[in-house]
């Protein structure tokens, strides 16, 4: 009787909780002046952004087709996840990918492929050789792009290093500076210098030589980020919200602010300060340099190839990274995430060709960025002159990322975008870094597997012939037709 009565006095509370948690809300929709349709419907506008908010959900899952969605469809991504779980990338009945649509890619299958016997491993490439002291043999195609510790998490970032270690791909810090998680795993490091110089900055926010020399005995490479696809203009966007004491910490920064670095750096402002800084990096670390970049047209590299010209193959930087306008990133102003830059489609047919025609495609490695996860993309790039493939989103589906569009808000479900400790255990560090490796040893892989359809024995002697592009009349043309090898035009002087 007393448990009843007990019973009915707490659920009489609870209603009359909830009735006034609802007049509550009720009152102060009908009188707040931000919101039109609340202050008109409060309870209809609720239900609005109800269902607003969950509609991306909604399309992505019961209304979208396999291959309607962006930035990437379903069958992309269910792709990505089969080859990092080792699963195979073999379906049956027929491919739903559209043949006919423009742009699409088809390769030229030769009518005597290469047999198993014939087939030789894809060979590796060095970097800064004869300029470094200490160049940099890099042996994986496809390798890990520029995500920073603090754009993702701690337990991604330890994956993404286990993972590439037993890959033998190389993985790039991001600009976030260099944390005790990226060396965890033994990996090929590439340092990036952003334009806040997290990492490598002295008190005043200049580059310090002495850490420069400390962090060149632990990584293999530098990388100068100028910019990056999904936002050319415009610096690293970290919330305040995701900047942990450990990342300020590692940052040089306060906790608990928006970090946003400078839309460029501040002391490279030409080619002939940029060239000057490559020189100086590469001789205090003895290792070798590279840019990353963002392609707005011709004048970027007819300036760099013209300044090489003048002042010798050492001012040139050992890589390149082209990163494309559908490039990602954790935190993006959508004006430019949307309409800056090049594609890579566009941009690295351009950048190729620059290097061909002044001489210099043997100096400076190319490496692709933006948008490709799939192996016929990065077949695609390296038909068309690249010499490496970076990816970062395909990494992060790797992970688990299942594209819920949060990585800014520090809510990621699934792990990998967070530093919520909560969210952070969906992502187990001793089941994740093996599907890293799974997708990059995959990609390696498939990449091989075109190339030999295409009748070459590796993937490094695939040619633009060996690639068809549908144009927008439902007809393929050969990319070499759309961009010809061009002639060089100019000799550099000698080191």
């Amino acid at each position: 009787m007393v448990m009843d009565v007990l019973s009915y006095g707490i659920g009489t509370l609870f209603a009359f909780a909830l009735l006034a948690a609802f007049v509550f809300v009720f009152i102060r929709d009908i009188t707040q002046k931000k919101h039109a349709v609340l202050r008109n419907y409060p309870v209809v506008g609720r239900l609005r952004y109800f269902f607003e908010e969950l509609g991306e959900y909604f399309r992505q899952y019961f209304f979208a087709g396999d291959r309607d969605e962006l930035p990437f469809n379903r069958s992309t991504r269910s792709w990505i996840y089969r080859l990092a779980k080792n699963e195979g990338g073999t379906i049956g009945f027929g491919s739903t990918f559209d043949l006919h649509q423009p742009g699409a890619l088809v390769f030229v299958n030769h009518p005597f492929p290469v047999l198993e016997e014939e087939r030789l491993p894809t060979p590796s490439l060095v970097l800064g050789e004869g300029y470094a002291r200490l160049p940099f043999e890099a042996r994986s195609v496809v390798n890990i792009s520029g995500m920073s510790f603090g754009a993702i998490s701690a337990p991604a970032v330890r994956s993404l290093s286990r993972g590439a270690a037993v890959a033998g791909c190389w993985m790039d810090t991001g600009e976030g500076g260099l944390s005790p998680y990226h060396l965890e795993g033994g990996c090929d490091i590439i340092m990036q210098i952003g334009t806040a110089k997290y990492g490598v900055r002295d008190a005043q926010g200049g580059l310090n030589p002495d850490r420069l020399t400390e962090l060149g005995r632990v990584v293999k490479a530098f990388e100068i980020k100028l910019s990056q696809g999904a936002k050319p203009g415009k610096g690293g966007v970290l919330p305040g919200k995701k900047v942990t004491p450990e990342i300020a910490q590692i940052r040089g920064i306060p906790a608990g602010r928006d970090s946003i670095s400078p839309n460029r750096h501040r002391d490279i402002a030409n080619m002939v300060e940029l060239c000057d800084m490559i020189v100086r990096i590469r001789d205090l670390t003895g290792r070798p340099v590279g840019i990353k970049t963002a392609i707005g047209g011709w004048r970027f590299m007819n300036d760099l190839a013209d300044h090489v010209h003048r002042k010798g193959l050492e001012y040139a930087p050992d890589f390149l990274v082209i990163d494309g306008g559908e490039g990602g990133s954790g935190a993006a102003p959508q004006a430019l995430a949307d309409h800056m830059s090049l594609s890579i489609d566009e941009a690295l047919p351009r950048v190729v060709d620059a290097l061909i025609e002044s001489g210099l495609k043997q100096r400076i490695r190319v490496v692709a960025s933006g948008k490709i996860v799939t192996s016929a993309r990065a077949a695609w790039a390296l038909a068309t002159g690249a010499d490496f493939i970076n990816t970062a989103r395909g990494f992060m589906f790797s992970l688990g990322c299942i594209q819920a569009l949060r990585c800014h808000q520090n809510t990621c479900p699934t792990g990998v975008t967070t530093h919520n400790k909560r969210l952070q255990r969906a992502l187990v560090v001793e089941e994740k870094y093996l599907r890293v490796a799974n997708y990059a040893m995959n990609m390696n892989r498939e990449i091989d597997m075109i190339a030999h359809s295409c009748g070459v024995r590796h993937a490094r002697e695939l040619r633009r012939e060996h690639v068809r592009i549908v144009q927008a009349n439902h007809q393929s043309i050969a990319l070499n037709m759309l961009y010809p090898y061009p002639e060089p035009k100019a000799r550099v002087r000698a080191a």
